[in-house]
């Protein structure tokens, strides 16, 4: 396990070194092995010092999903808040999804490693709640511009349900770009996540997708695909 370069930095430059090296640790070892000591020797500090910016090895433990939560989520909200017409936002929602941030297969492994201590652990279920409800508001308004936008208010009472669809079908392409990505060419998981949008918001194929030629000839049937965002 490497140790991190030391150089001289500010306390809150040190918390993020620490929780920087929490997660790596965690990706490594799982939340169990994770120690304290394999945290500082990664982070290149004694274990004095960690206890100076956390209690406990749990408060440590919640900081790192916290910061991995804003890690996978921003990049949406971001897009989904940016400038722009509601399409050209909704399409870069989407696109944030497919980052290389998001389907890092490392962030799986944190995923993974987090996600069973969700119901049964109430702070970990509050920074999941806390994350998770901010990206369905993000897209909930990002959704009620655009059916507005496009003079569909009929529309506009169920952006809710909406909203829930389209977080259950990234979420799922996400796993599939992660755990399997090899079977997949590039940019397909991408296209496909456009097409099925597409579909549920009841659009032309197309309409909101950002894909290349070739990305778009992996799917059947699919024409090729104009980036307009």
């Amino acid at each position: 396990m490497s140790r991190r370069t030391f150089h001289r930095a500010s306390e809150a430059e040190r918390r993020e070194d620490l929780i920087a090296a929490t997660l790596d640790c965690i990706a490594e070892f799982g939340i169990q092995g994770a120690t304290v000591r394999q945290i500082a020797t990664r982070a290149g500090v004694t274990g004095g010092l960690i206890r100076h910016y956390f209690e406990s090895k749990d408060q440590m433990m919640q900081a790192a999903y916290r910061e991995m939560m804003a890690s996978m989520t921003s990049g949406s909200i971001e897009a989904a808040n940016s400038a722009g017409t509601a399409k050209q936002r909704l399409g870069r929602f989407i696109d944030a999804n497919h980052s290389a941030t998001v389907t890092d297969p490392r962030m799986l492994s944190l995923w993974a490693a987090f996600i069973g201590h969700i119901p049964h652990d109430p702070v970990f279920a509050a920074i999941h709640r806390e994350h998770y409800t901010a990206i369905l508001s993000a897209l909930e308004n990002l959704l009620r511009d655009f059916f507005a936008e496009n003079d569909r208010p009929e529309e506009i009472p169920r952006c809710r349900h909406h909203t829930v669809a389209i977080t259950g079908l990234l979420d799922g392409l996400w796993l599939e770009a992660t755990l399997a990505n090899d079977l997949f060419a590039d940019g397909e998981l991408s296209t496909l996540a456009f097409r099925s949008v597409e579909a549920l918001l009841g659009l032309k194929s197309g309409d909101l997708s950002v894909q290349t030629d070739a990305a778009s000839a992996t799917i059947p049937g699919a024409a090729p695909i104009v980036k307009d965002i």
